[in-house]
């Protein structure tokens, strides 16, 4: 929303605020503005200049040397393209510096409307009359029109000053005078069907019109503000709606079919073409403008063609109206069709603006449009009309609310500015009317002044203290902590997080050898696909590698969510689990071990043991994870027909199985004061044992001494048989409150050879 400097200037009595500093006080009291902007630049330095000789440039066809008197500036020679340029025309002159053209020196140029930016004509330079003089430089101030959404009153430069004089202390200028207004009974008749939809339309008819361009002045206020001019009777429409946020509409009275003018729901089948030369189909929820022959403008829209002001209209009927703001903004969404007029409407207008437009027309038109004649009176029809509210204001109230004092001749002062009824209603307490332009889904009660209040006395002007209340850090259940140092964990090794909804498919559920009768059944799913509680993470973790796949050569995901399986009675169980993928396009061997590793970082010491492979297991690429006697989740790789190209390694763990088995404090161990001793191993074995396997019994027969047993490598090839391998582990022994001996050494060494030779094994030592 754009909003001339100039022109609120018009209406606040001595503003001497610059457009700039103007900006930042309405952002910090009103609404946010978005930036200052000159929109006619050329006209800071212009001046009226009267063209004394035009004679044609040799060998050019539309050039012309012109000799022109600038008053204070002086005489100029300007080359000018204009065809309109002769000797007496007034124009505008711009000090633009010298420039050869056609091997003249030019000095500035003369400007057309649409160059100076005051009008859109830009066939030839401007022509002023003898008592014409060059509108003012102006800025604009944009405003972001969702800050004033709620405020239908700030759609119009009469609505912003009101709130720049509050602002500035300054007194506020009223352009209307109501008694200008004609009794009721004019020749046109108005009628209204519904007044919900339609609580007021006011009409007033004219004769003896004149259509013609608008003069500069009035151009220069609409193009400001993003209006384009059109002609005298049409700008006006659109000045008025600037200026008073009250939107108008004038049609050719000569177009119209009857003296009566009706407002009410389209009949079915009923069609308009608008303006816009567009053709809409109405239905009855869309609320139309009639005359006798059917729809002529769509309520609060956009007017139609057939009824258009012209250069032939000698007599008009100009409307204001106040439509229903749901009912307009219904309409424009259903028309696809978004106008200055519907934006408008779509706040809720004052009903009570209807009359004061037509006020503000009645002064205007003589200016635009001379010899233009009132014919007849005021055609008014409305329900009965809201009545000012009325709030009782306590003032120790809206202290404790703001948190600063107040005085009551200060909130008398701002309510006063703000053109509000105020009056002492005993003590410190006030009695407020609200005007009728701040009752339309704006102020309605206490708080809404407290916000009022607030806003002028700037709360930059509150001192900011804690509150008085006791407060202590909230309470965090050890499973969310945990969650959380899980979540931390697994990110910091480079997995991504992904969250999925906590439904599957009975196509997944079928993939992964899920049973469907074990899952929850949704009754309104949120969208096809989605009709099962999932009972396990796996089928979308594998639906993100699959989309992933497609863009990256390798990734790691991972999810914490929760499992959800049906119990026989009550509620499902709901448990948390981490699943976590591994995609690469190697042999995938790495990524396996990778998350093994990342397990072990939540349960330190787990065991891997050989598992039976599940339908969407790698046949030979599948394991059990074993932590203090309990199988925590599993570690495996998707089977190949799951996969487009590929391979991915899958982890999933049970989370509350975990933060069982944990720990619940960490016990110290303190530094070792003794050293240890290590040695290595290697067991010959058939080529598909598991190292896993032999670590186990390792530990088993090292006994207490051995502190740890790490595996080496693993060898095949000669000297060994085929379908043999060779599998070396280090063994590291140690006591804590001595040195072992060498006896003691080779007693652990011993130990394990004697139990592993009984195994079957043969070693080397």
């Amino acid at each position: 929303m754009k909003f001339s400097y100039g022109w609120i200037r018009s209406f606040v009595d001595g503003l001497d605020v610059p457009a700039e500093a103007l900006e930042r006080l309405i952002t910090m009291k009103t609404a946010e503005c978005e930036g200052v902007e000159n929109p006619s630049p050329l006209l800071a330095n212009a001046a009226v200049a009267m063209v004394l000789s035009a004679e044609p440039v040799e060998g050019s066809n539309h050039l012309q040397k012109a000799l022109i008197d600038a008053g204070q500036h002086g005489r100029r020679t300007v080359v000018c393209g204009a065809p309109n340029c002769r000797r007496g025309l007034r124009t505008i002159w711009v000090p633009l510096g010298f420039k050869t053209i056609a091997g003249i020196a030019s000095d500035g140029m003369l400007a057309s409307a649409a160059e100076l930016g005051i009008g859109k004509d830009g066939n030839g330079i401007i022509e002023l009359g003898e008592t014409d003089e060059i509108p003012p430089a102006d800025s604009v101030i944009e405003i972001d029109n969702k800050s004033i959404t709620h405020r239908p009153d700030l759609w119009g430069h009469h609505g912003m000053a009101r709130e720049v004089a509050a602002i500035t202390g300054k007194r506020l200028l009223h352009p209307i005078d109501p008694a200008t207004l004609p009794a009721p009974g004019g020749p046109v008749k108005v009628g209204i069907e519904d007044l919900t939809l339609c609580p007021r339309y006011s009409a007033l008819v004219f004769e003896n019109v004149t259509v013609q361009p608008s003069p500069l002045w009035l151009q220069h206020r609409l193009m400001a503000v993003g209006l384009n001019p059109i002609n005298n009777i049409v700008d006006l429409t659109n000045f008025i709606m600037a200026e008073l946020a009250q939107p108008m509409h004038a049609f050719d009275r000569a177009k119209l079919a009857g003296e009566t003018i009706s407002a009410r729901p389209a009949r079915e089948g009923e069609k308009i073409t608008a303006l816009n030369d567009e053709e809409y189909a109405l239905t009855t929820s869309n609320l139309v403008i009639a005359d006798g022959a059917g729809p002529i403008a769509i309520a609060g829209v956009i007017g139609g063609r057939d009824s258009a002001i012209s250069e032939s209209t000698t007599s008009i009927v100009l409307e204001s109206a106040n439509f229903n703001a749901s009912s307009v903004r219904k309409t424009s969404a259903a028309l696809r069709l978004r106008t200055d007029a519907s934006m408008r409407f779509e706040k809720a207008q004052d009903p009570h603006n209807t009359v004061r437009a037509l006020a503000r027309a009645l002064e205007l038109l003589p200016m635009l449009s001379p010899g233009i004649r009132l014919v007849g009176g005021l055609a008014d029809s409305h329900g009965p009309l809201q009545e000012p509210g009325r709030v009782t204001f306590d003032i120790d109230w809206a202290e404790s609310k703001l948190g600063r004092s107040l005085s009551e001749e200060t909130v008398t002062e701002i309510l006063t500015s703000l053109e509000f009824g105020v009056q002492n209603a005993g003590g410190r307490k006030l009695d407020v009317t609200i005007p009728t332009w701040r009752a339309t889904k704006d102020i309605a009660m206490p708080e809404d002044i407290v916000e009022e209040i607030g806003r002028m006395v700037g709360y930059d002007s509150i001192e900011p203290k804690p509150p008085l209340v006791p407060c202590a850090p909230s309470y965090d259940p050890p499973e969310r902590e945990f969650l959380r140092r899980v979540r931390r964990m697994v990110a910091s090794q480079g997995f991504t997080e992904v969250s999925n909804y906590s439904f599957v498919s009975e196509e997944d559920a079928k993939r992964f050898g899920l049973a469907l009768e074990d899952h929850v059944r949704v009754l309104n799913p949120i969208a096809a696909g989605q009709e099962l509680m999932r009972t396990s993470l796996l089928p979308g973790i594998w639906r993100n590698v699959m989309e992933n796949a497609r863009h990256l050569e390798s990734f790691r995901l991972f999810e914490i969510g929760r499992e959800i399986h049906k119990n026989a009675v009550g509620l499902p169980d709901e448990r948390p689990h981490l699943a976590a993928a591994i995609f690469t396009k190697d042999d995938g061997r790495a990524s396996l071990f990778e998350l093994r590793r990342m397990a072990e970082c939540l349960a330190v010491d787990l065991h891997v043991r050989p598992a039976e492979p599940r339908s969407w297991e790698h046949p030979t690429r599948c394991a059990e994870l074993w932590w203090k006697g309990a199988q925590i989740g599993r570690l495996s790789e998707l089977h190949p027909s799951l996969m487009e190209s590929g391979r991915a390694a899958v982890v999933d763990l049970d989370l509350t199985l975990l933060l069982e088995l944990a720990p619940a404090q960490a016990s110290y161990t303190p530094v070792r004061k003794y050293p240890t001793s290590a040695f290595d191993l290697s067991v010959i074995c058939n080529a598909r044992e598991r190292a896993g396997t032999l670590e186990l019994e390792i530990r088993r027969y090292a006994g207490d001494l051995a502190e740890a047993v790490e595996y080496v490598r693993e060898y095949e090839g000669a000297p060994l048989a085929e379908g043999r391998k060779s599998v070396s582990f280090r063994v590291v022994a140690g006591a804590a409150d001595h040195t072992l001996t060498a006896a003691e050494i080779t007693g652990v060494r011993e130990k394990i050879i004697e139990g592993l030779t009984g195994l079957g094994y043969e070693l080397r030592a």
